[in-house]
């Protein structure tokens, strides 16, 4: 470990690999369940390649992201244009703030993302600035590895909204380090529309301060596995988090998301819902949603929801939430998860007044996918996302 390559307060090294659920039987090891008490390290080595039996992992095909468990050499994978340029500060190298101001890595491949970007991409809205346009960055995966740090500053009292867009191939190790300060609102959203042979395993960690409001998207369509994993922390007073995903998965794709979101901050307030629809033989997605009121969050207002309709034989939705509570003084939390088929009786209803089959079950994926969509305030988004879903439903008919 060197200050040029690590920021402080890394976990230090060990002769084992963190988390090894493997151990469980031997030695009385116990591997660590509670999202909150993950170790971290800036070192890949700390964690070692993941077996698929760590709690963190065993939802996902291992096997397909093992190409993210070394640093890339080359790190040409992907190009970016950004809409907006003069919001694009200087690059940071390793030790130049605010790199490393927040974000800590909690696996191998965000840790390998760390140690392989040697500049990170700084995005920052100055303190005060409304910007009125969405902000795009554009993310095209140009085939091969790559391995990127991107650092987003919402500068006190500045307003904007923020945009990735991700197409083409690539094997994407990406990290994204997000700060909302005092009284900032910034809406970040991500598009994953890859095509299918895509790899792409991002960390999003963001801390929200004082008075400050954040809102996060993760719209995944399209990839060969993508896993996209939120944490945020509410760490100021009155600070808002809120956290949405829709997510369409076919024949062979796996699209996940495990959601962390840390009440820290007192009177602090909370909204989590992920969406999801399924198709196909081996479609499969993960979600994942803890949710942290910590002992000093008295007067929290949390809640986190995740649905997911299940469109033909063969396709698969894991959805685990999980909520642990420090303290008695909060206004409410809550959960909730629900995985099923068609609503015959929706599908009878459509049917008996003159709707055709396929077209009762159009609209029923429609309608229930729709609510996370109309959260995104972005008028040709919104369209787009709306005939993307409309484009995926073709064929759909048990």
């Amino acid at each position: 470990m060197t200050p040029s390559t690590q920021a402080p307060e890394a976990t230090p090294r060990t002769n084992t690999h963190i988390d090894p659920a493997a151990q469980v039987a031997s030695a009385g090891f116990v591997p660590v369940q509670t999202r909150s008490e993950r170790p971290r390290s800036f070192d890949p080595e700390d964690f070692g390649a993941p077996t698929g039996r760590e709690v963190n992992w065993k939802h996902t095909p291992v096997a397909q992201l093992k190409s993210l468990f070394a640093t890339a050499p080359a790190n040409e994978g992907v190009a970016y244009t950004m809409s907006h340029e003069q919001y694009l500060a200087p690059a940071l190298p390793f030790g130049s703030a605010p790199r490393g101001e927040f974000f800590r890595p909690e696996d191998v491949v965000s840790a390998v993302a760390w140690q392989g970007a040697a500049d990170a991409m700084h995005v920052r809205i100055p303190a005060e600035e409304e910007v009125a346009e969405p902000i795009v960055l554009q993310i095209d995966g140009v085939g091969g590895r790559a391995d990127a740090h991107l650092v987003i500053e919402a500068e006190r009292h500045s307003v904007a909204t923020i945009v990735l867009r991700h197409a083409g191939t690539a094997e994407y190790a990406q990290n994204l380090e997000i700060i909302v300060r005092e009284g900032a609102k910034l809406t970040l959203i991500s598009v994953q529309q890859w095509q299918d042979d895509a790899i792409h395993a991002a960390a999003h960690q963001a801390r929200v301060d004082s008075d400050a409001e954040f809102t996060h998207f993760v719209v995944s369509f399209g990839g060969g596995v993508v896993r996209v994993n939120p944490s945020v922390e509410l760490a100021g007073t009155g600070s808002h988090g809120y956290l949405y995903g829709l997510s369409f998965a076919d024949a062979g794709q796996h699209l996940e998301s495990q959601v962390y979101l840390h009440h820290k901050g007192a009177r602090t307030t909370g909204d989590v819902l992920y969406k999801g629809a399924l198709r196909g033989a081996s479609a499969h997605s993960v979600w994942v949603g803890d949710v942290l009121i910590g002992p000093d969050a008295s007067g929290t207002d949390s809640y986190e929801a995740n649905r997911n309709l299940v469109l033909t034989e063969g396709a698969r939705a894991d959805s685990i939430p999980n909520l642990e509570i420090q303290t008695g003084d909060i206004a409410g939390a809550g959960h909730a998860s629900a995985t099923g088929r068609f609503d015959d009786e929706q599908l009878f209803y459509l049917q008996s007044r003159g709707i055709t089959e396929a077209e009762a079950r159009r609209l029923v994926v429609l309608g229930f996918l729709t609510e996370v969509v109309q959260r995104i305030r972005i008028p040709s988004l919104q369209q787009e996302l709306l005939d993307a879903i409309e484009a995926e439903l073709v064929g759909v008919t048990a």
